[in-house]
């Protein structure tokens, strides 16, 4: 008997890939009955050419890839070039650090001491960076070995390989846990939820940014959407998933809001205009003024694309 149901056949084998696939349980109430959303190939750096299957639980609404490339085998989709691995982007570091502080009062030290901050997949390090020189102790994980050696030497920071749970991570150390478009790409999202709880203080902030698969960029792009990135995004979240999850995993929800990128939006219309299902009026969307001009709209109609959730340790 297949391992895959017959609608989700496991994708040919690329060239020069030894991929061992899984059937994933929905990774927020491990259901077993689901529904096709949308199939989109790897169009990322170094792309393999392969398709892969985005399926929603018929259950509780969680969208997630499925089949997918195992823990052992996901690695061969990311790529030595792999952007959000690359040296340190002072830009994005500082976008994070206005949106963490917008989150979170404005305030500029930590609730506890010192201002314990650990970053869950930390890649290029800018956050870290940005967050240090504003007076925080900042600790970085990741599990791309090559990146947190990089960024250790580039910033003199503390950056450790690897995921969650850690051996050197200790219950209770950090005031503030940010995972920034990370919690998308792990196997079992749910594991490292209930592990962030044990490593936050009383009281302490977990904030969360993912994309939004109930998006307008989504349902207009589909397979083309920027924020899809299969099969380096495993679990595709919306503003009711996310704190649901969340609130299974022992945290409290605070602000739930939205996002825009008209980068994004130009990204997805580019990738359509190759696409000759797509529609020739997306093509507009490739200039800036366009691009932001609708991005303002869908945010202003809670449909961009990027969702951030603040929780807390009860």
């Amino acid at each position: 008997m297949s391992f895959f149901p017959r609608d989700l056949a496991a994708p040919a084998p690329a060239p020069g890939l030894s991929i061992e696939w899984e059937e994933a349980n929905c990774p927020l109430c491990s259901g077993r009955r689901w529904s096709p959303l949308v199939e989109a190939p790897d169009v990322g750096v170094a792309a393999t050419g392969l398709w892969f299957a985005v399926v929603q639980c018929q259950d509780c609404g969680m969208c997630f890839t499925n089949p997918r490339p195992s823990a052992k085998s996901i690695g061969q989709f990311y790529p030595t070039r792999y952007a959000p691995h690359q040296s340190t982007n002072r830009e994005h570091g500082r976008a994070r650090r206005r949106l963490f502080y917008k989150r979170t009062g404005g305030q500029q030290v930590g609730w506890h001491g010192e201002g314990r901050l650990l970053d869950f997949g930390c890649g290029g390090g800018g956050f870290l960076k940005t967050m240090h020189s504003q007076g925080w102790k900042v600790t970085g994980l990741d599990v791309s070995a090559p990146t947190v050696y990089r960024v250790r030497a580039e910033t003199g920071l503390p950056v450790l390989v690897g995921t969650l749970p850690h051996t050197e991570l200790q219950p209770e150390s950090f005031d503030v846990i940010t995972m920034w478009h990370s919690l998308e790409h792990v196997h079992a999202p749910r594991e490292i939820l209930r592990e962030a709880h044990k490593l936050l203080v009383p009281g302490g902030k977990l904030m969360v940014g993912t994309p939004n698969i109930d998006s307008l960029p989504f349902r207009w792009f589909g397979r083309n959407w920027y924020g899809l990135d299969l099969p380096r995004h495993l679990t595709h979240f919306t503003p009711w998933t996310l704190p649901l999850m969340l609130e299974r995993t022992g945290f409290r929800v605070g602000a739930v809001r939205l996002v825009r990128h008209s980068q994004w939006l130009r990204y997805s219309a580019r990738l359509g205009r190759s696409d000759r299902r797509s529609p020739y009026w997306h093509r507009w969307l490739t200039t800036g003024p366009m691009a932001r001009l609708v991005t303002w709209y869908s945010y202003l109609t809670h449909q961009a694309d990027c969702v951030v959730a603040t929780a807390y340790k009860q």
